[in-house]
């Protein structure tokens, strides 16, 4: 063995801790056991050293003077484990994540999900927040961030690409013929968002198409304008993942498909996934659900 003279490892904290307080009650205090747990330690450490270490008075206990050398070197030891693992650990936080998140994306996407999330990774809380921009973690309490690269983002903000983003028009189905025929959308109205008003003129830029409408409305959001599509009042320019679950129950089709716009969503984080189990969690359910989102998106 190469350690042959090492005393059983599990009497150091005890014995180091009577001989700092004098006292085996206090040290039973400090460990969180009972007086005679610390008692049984010392006489291990004794029987294995082979000799006493402690005067044992009436009302006092007196650590000798070898007592005291060992204690100290015991002590310089703990002291280099405790910094030295305080520089590999990475402690998992408590509680819960504030996620900030664009808000039609939050509202359609993200919050049909959370049961999913609940099922699967339920050490993780979260705590949504809707905002979209520069994210500005440290003065708005948020640690994560769900953002469109539509933006310069920090160089040094850990981020984790999510998905392109895809634009299409969307329609409630009765209204797709109208669409599609010879006339294109001159029988529709064209519903535009004024959160991103020149989503039509980016879809009509990449695919080469041109429409004519009957008329145009703006809506202040995506989600009111995805509301008004489904309601048949015209057709809109939709993200894929905001009109997914539309397009699934069927409220909604998509008559031409969609089509990267050249922008993609990215997880940014306060803290490195590594540095915190929660954040590497979510960010594995997130890319599980977000694959989907890459390649089904073809024409309802």
């Amino acid at each position: 063995m190469r350690w042959a003279a090492l005393p059983p490892l599990n009497t150091l904290l005890p014995f180091e801790a009577t001989v700092r307080h004098a006292s085996m009650t206090a040290a039973a205090r400090e460990l969180h056991v009972t007086h005679g747990a610390v008692s049984r330690q010392i006489q291990n450490l004794e029987r294995a050293l082979g000799t006493s270490l402690f005067e044992r008075q009436t009302r006092a206990l007196r650590p000798t003077s070898e007592a005291r050398q060992l204690a100290a070197v015991v002590r310089d030891a703990l002291d280099q484990i405790d910094a030295a693992a305080r520089q590999i650990a990475h402690p998992t936080p408590i509680g819960p994540l504030t996620l900030s998140c664009e808000p039609t994306l939050l509202m359609r996407w993200l919050i049909p999900r959370l049961p999913d999330l609940a099922v699967n990774v339920p050490d993780v809380a979260l705590h949504l927040s809707a905002g979209g921009g520069p994210v500005f973690f440290e003065r708005d309490g948020i640690d994560l961030a769900i953002r469109r690269d539509d933006f310069p983002f920090p160089e040094q903000t850990p981020r984790t690409r999510l998905f392109a983003e895809r634009i299409g028009p969307v329609c409630r189905p009765d209204l797709a013929p109208l669409l599609t025929g010879p006339d294109g959308a001159a029988q529709i109205p064209l519903l535009h968002t004024g959160t991103r008003p020149q989503a039509w003129d980016d879809w009509r830029r990449i695919t080469g198409r041109r429409t004519e409408p009957a008329s145009q409305q703006t809506l202040e959001h995506f989600y009111l304008t995805l509301q008004a599509a489904t309601a048949g009042v015209g057709v809109a320019i939709a993200p894929y993942a905001v009109a997914h679950d539309d397009l699934e129950r069927g409220q909604l089709v998509a008559p031409f498909g969609f089509v990267p716009d050249g922008t993609s969503y990215h997880l940014l984080s306060r803290r490195s996934p590594e540095e915190d189990g929660r954040v590497r969690a979510l960010t594995a359910w997130l890319l599980a659900r977000t694959s989907r989102l890459e390649t089904d998106s073809e024409p309802a």
